[in-house]
């Protein structure tokens, strides 16, 4: 009797030691009783009545990724074309995803591939190969519509290669260098023209600045010998008046002293001779200075007579 308690006791610990579960983070468990959905367990340390319990489905609620295996597909101008998608969907319902669709990662693959195929046969080939976010926008909004009900999130679809045939490569490849090579020689005949153009305006600048330098030379020049001839026939008049004052002084104190107004005269035109011998060829008399020296005499005379009638 005490070996049968013991044989059950055993038994009954085994049992609940089978039944013990560890649910890492990030994952469900979706637990069937008697082969009926009876409830989900979350992380942590659960217990699952083996024989009458089992889980069904071990749910990651991670950021999974399915790649797409590479799809020859026909464009609108029939170019066959390979490419190369993945997709990224989470698992937001343990219980849909494990009950609503047989395998999931098939699914999303067949439903991907279909709407690649849907898309791109509206494209023409320079259509396909620019046209990667529109792609991927309609197998993402076909995935949304089928997988409305599977208790997954479809987070984003990625087209990672289009690979057209190679004779289209080629005439691809070709067209690229042409285009390398057209724009270089653009590019180089922009250089040299601008480069002209600044040589041409640092010539005409240069021209400019040399041809204002040289007129204000001149200019400069022309001014300065004026200045100079004003200041030299200002110098000789008043050289030349300044004579005229002091011979009209020496006159007149000669006819204060009583000389005969011939004699005046004479001197006065001495005077004359006089300011003719300088070093200059050019002798410029001041229209006052011969008036006095003219009217000398009869300055001269008129003291004689006032002298005369006061005796």
């Amino acid at each position: 009797m005490e070996f049968v308690a013991l044989v059950l006791l055993i038994v009954a610990i085994v049992y609940v030691v089978l039944g013990i579960k560890f649910i890492p983070q990030q994952q469900v468990y979706v637990v069937e009783r008697l082969g009926k959905f009876d409830r989900t367990l979350d992380a942590g340390v659960r217990l699952v009545w083996p024989v009458i319990e089992r889980v069904r489905a071990k749910v990651d609620l991670r950021l999974l990724q399915i790649d797409i295996e590479p799809q020859n597909v026909i464009t609108k101008d029939n170019v066959g074309v390979t490419i190369d998608s993945t997709v990224f969907y989470q698992v937001t319902d343990a219980k849909q995803a494990t009950y609503s669709v047989a395998s999931l990662y098939d699914a999303i693959s067949n439903i991907c591939k279909s709407a690649m195929r849907q898309s791109i046969g509206k494209m023409v080939l320079d259509e396909t190969l620019d046209g990667r976010e529109k792609i991927a926008a309609d197998i993402r909004t076909a995935l949304d519509d089928a997988t409305a009900n599977w208790g997954i999130r479809i987070e984003r679809v990625e087209i990672l290669d289009i690979e057209p045939p190679e004779d289209i490569r080629q005439a691809m490849n070709l067209q690229m260098t042409a285009e390398r090579r057209k724009r270089a020689a653009v590019l180089e005949a922009e250089g040299q023209k601008q480069s002209a153009i600044l040589q041409a305006e640092g010539e005409k600048q240069s021209a400019i600045l040399r041809a204002e330098g040289e007129k204000e030379a001149r200019i400069r020049e022309a001014e300065g010998i004026r200045v100079a001839q004003e200041l030299e026939a200002k110098g000789r008049a008043e050289a030349i008046r300044l004579v005229a004052e002091a011979e009209k002084e020496r006159i007149q104190r000669l006819v204060e002293a009583g000389l005969d107004p011939n004699v005046l005269a004479y001197r006065s035109f001495e005077a004359l001779e006089k300011l003719a011998e300088g070093e200059s060829n050019t002798v410029f008399v001041p229209a006052s200075a011969a008036d006095v020296l003219a009217s000398a005499g009869a300055l001269a005379t008129m003291m004689k007579d006032k002298g005369q009638k006061k005796e």
